[in-house]
């Protein structure tokens, strides 16, 4: 829509989303799980009505966390990707700081499979796995290594999670073995 101008109240209702998220993740982040929506409003100051319109339940709320990760790290590894990093920000986003892995520690501990409203999120996040890893293979010129290194990530993930962090130094020395760094050194030799 060239010359489009978003009003008054579409500014404020994207500011109000945005607001509920970012109060629900600092929540989150401060008590350890996802928050009750009537502790949202509370913190917010936003009306219940105004919490509903965007999050009708706390199923809902969990959710729109989850997509506001995700993409956050769709936008980082397209941003990698336009200079060549993109698996090495794979591999440095799959270690988690502290407040992103408490994060995710409460995202999965509210995760429900059974609630119909985590199926688009899960079809979503397939949808940009298999694009993050796409963006790798590119980078790397081969559809296997890309696999391997999307599922190196996986793995750090997990482990950082059940508390098994990994340091940069791994990240590094990961990233030259999986990309073969250290073969095309030594054949330069």
């Amino acid at each position: 829509m060239l010359g489009y101008r978003p009003t008054t109240r579409s500014v404020s209702i994207i500011s109000m989303r945005s607001q509920i998220l970012h109060t629900a993740r600092r929540l989150t982040l401060e008590g350890g799980a996802v928050p009750s929506l009537n502790a949202v409003v509370e913190a917010a100051g936003v009306s219940k009505g105004g919490l509903m319109h965007h999050f009708p339940t706390r199923s809902a709320l969990v959710v729109g966390l989850a997509r506001q990760a995700l993409d956050e790290v769709d936008a980082a590894m397209v941003e990698a990707a336009a200079v060549g990093a993109a698996a090495r920000t794979w591999l440095e986003l799959s270690l988690p700081d502290d407040n992103d892995r408490a994060l995710l520690q409460a995202l999965a501990s509210s995760f429900r499979p059974t609630d119909d409203e985590f199926g688009p999120l899960l079809r979503d996040s397939v949808v940009a796995i298999d694009r993050w890893e796409a963006l790798i293979a590119s980078e790397v010129g081969d559809e296997i290594q890309a696999h391997a290194i999307r599922l190196v990530g996986d793995a750090l993930v997990a482990n950082s999670l059940v508390g098994l962090n990994r340091d940069q130094e791994n990240v590094d020395a990961l990233l030259r073995f999986l990309t073969f760094e250290r073969a095309s050194t030594d054949d330069a030799r």
